[in-house]
Formats: C-alpha cells, sequence, structure tokens
C-alpha cells in the first residue's frame, strides 16, 4: 500500500480575493483638477488636455484646475521621453505635491487623469491628493 505524499495533506492555495476599484464619483456638478503626463515630443498636449475639459464638461463636471508633467523637457530627460516619472505615482515628486495643493486649494471633488493609470497608482495618488482620482474620461453617448 502506497503511502499519502505530504503535498496531497495540505490544503491548497486559495487565490486572493479580486480587489474592485471603487466606483467612480457621478462627476455632475463636480470641480475637477485635470492632470496630464505628456512626452515631449507629444506636441499637441494642450488640445488633448482641451479636449479631456470638453469631455468632463459635457459630463457636468467643472474644470478649476490643470496640471501637466512634460517628460524629456529638460536636459538628460529626452532618453527616457515614453516613461514615466514613477512607477507609483506617474508623476515627479514636485508636481504630485503641486497637484495635491492645487485639489486641496481649489477644493476640488476629483483629479482625472488624461493619460491612462492603473487602479493602485489610482490608489496611490488619491491618498496624496485627498480626493478620488480618475482616468480618462470616455465622451458620453452623443
Amino acid at each position: 500500500m502506497q503511502q499519502n505524499r505530504r503535498r496531497d495533506r495540505r490544503p491548497g492555495r486559495r487565490p486572493a480575493p479580486a480587489r474592485t476599484p471603487a466606483p467612480d464619483p457621478p462627476l455632475a456638478g463636480a470641480g475637477i483638477v485635470l492632470v496630464g503626463h505628456f512626452s515631449a515630443r507629444d506636441k499637441d498636449h494642450t488640445a488633448r488636455m482641451d479636449a479631456a475639459a470638453h469631455t468632463a464638461a459635457a459630463a457636468g463636471a467643472r474644470v478649476v484646475g490643470r496640471i501637466v508633467q512634460r517628460r524629456g523637457v529638460s536636459a538628460g530627460g529626452a532618453a527616457r521621453m515614453g516613461l514615466p516619472h514613477s512607477t507609483r505615482t506617474v508623476l515627479s515628486p514636485g508636481k504630485a505635491r503641486e497637484a495635491a495643493d492645487l485639489c486641496a486649494r481649489t477644493g476640488a471633488d476629483a483629479a482625472v487623469f488624461v493619460t491612462p493609470v492603473t487602479d493602485r497608482q489610482r490608489a496611490l495618488l488619491a491618498d496624496l491628493f485627498g480626493c478620488p482620482v480618475l482616468g480618462p474620461l470616455t465622451a458620453p453617448p452623443a
């Protein structure tokens, strides 16, 4: 008769429960700060910020401030233009503090990134900014 193998007696590993991000707050009547992170090669960053402001206005939000982080504008940054300044916050530490100050000063209800951010980055930035952080907005159906 064969002995039971030790690993067969161990309880199986259970997968970690899937984290669901908090639902996005409604934007109707909310004051938002638009935040963008762009490469220096991206020459139309102002047009993209304006389009995001228009999309937010169509959703009923009012833009109370804008923050733009440009990568590769300064000397030495050109080699890493397409990369974020920080994998944790996307922005440089100084620009992240500036955005947090703007959110606090204007009483913003949310910060909306024009460029994509991960759920982990959103959670970290929400703690730093003191308000919910949203990814890029989609245009409402016409």
